[in-house]
């Protein structure tokens, strides 16, 4: 007589076993697989790309060169945060789903349990509404590359290089060394000096008298002769340089002006480098610098 019954017992006890057993083992395949997926996008995403220079000249190469090795190192940063914060939702969803499922099989009543959650995650969120900012911030700010390590932003409440990147707070560095740590939630606007390309402009006071047509071919032989040295044409500038012509005009000087176009954060440099090809040149050729 107590057979038949434990055997009655027991069946449903192993078929409730099996199939809470087939959640599990489904919700961790899927887990997986959804992370490998989400892995393969990562290493594609952070996969080398042609230089940031050749790019802008319109040559497919492949070998960074000058910042683009930053640029890299920011394209990675960028794709394994994402890619992080995928693999949590994902993980989050997927087992989520099977705990509710398991649950259901246990018989445990679900709907007061997703009630109290709901109102757990309410409460959490009033709680920790700035942190969520901060996160939500931070993943728009990923997501649109607005800025990211190596960059000379303009934050607002600091102006600096940026040295580490996160969902809640991005650090910078100023130009006296002070490091500040910024929320991305209080981040309102952003001034990125470092995006794309930068310009480098160089300004050449010469007394009134100089003839404009020497200086002009004077100027013009500096800039030619920066833009066909292979340092700086294969690596830092990435246009022919141009003298604009005459800026501005006064009693006692004429001031020329000389732009080059560079990578980014790398205008300082070449401006340098100008003014002293330029101080060299105009020297030779005994033309006076205004004061």
């Amino acid at each position: 007589m107590l057979m038949p019954a434990a055997v009655a017992w027991v069946a449903p006890a192993i078929a409730w076993l099996i199939a809470i057993t087939l959640v599990v083992v489904i919700a961790l395949i899927l887990r997986n697989l959804a992370h490998r997926l989400i892995g393969r996008i990562v290493r594609r995403a952070s996969a080398e790309r042609p230089s940031l220079a050749g790019r802008l000249r319109g040559r497919e190469t492949v070998t960074p060169e000058g910042l683009d090795a930053i640029v890299a190192e920011r394209r990675r940063q960028r794709a394994e945060t994402i890619g992080s914060v995928l693999r949590h939702i994902a993980s989050i969803i997927i087992l989520g789903t099977a705990v509710l499922t398991v649950l259901e099989r246990l018989s445990v009543p679900i709907a007061p349990l997703l009630t109290s959650v709901g109102i757990l995650g309410v409460a959490i969120g009033f709680g920790a509404q700035e942190l969520v900012k901060d996160f939500i911030a931070g993943m728009f700010m990923l997501l649109e590359d607005q800025y990211g390590v190596g960059d000379v932003i303009d934050a607002g409440a600091a102006i600096g290089t940026v040295e580490a990147v996160t969902l809640r707070i991005t650090r910078l560095r100023d130009a006296d060394g002070r490091v500040w740590y910024i929320r991305n939630g209080t981040i309102t606007r952003v001034g990125n000096e470092s995006q794309g390309w930068s310009r480098a402009t160089v300004d050449v006071p010469v007394a009134y008298a100089s003839e404009i047509p020497v200086v002009r071919d004077l100027l013009k032989e500096v800039a030619d002769e920066m833009w066909n040295e292979p340092a700086f044409r294969d690596s830092i500038i990435v246009e022919e340089p141009q003298v604009w012509g005459i800026e501005q005009i006064s009693d006692t000087a004429i001031i020329f002006r000389v732009s080059a176009k560079t990578i980014p954060s790398r205008q300082a440099e070449v401006a340098r480098e100008l003014r002293l090809r330029i101080k060299a040149a105009l020297d030779r050729a005994d033309i006076t610098i205004a004061a």
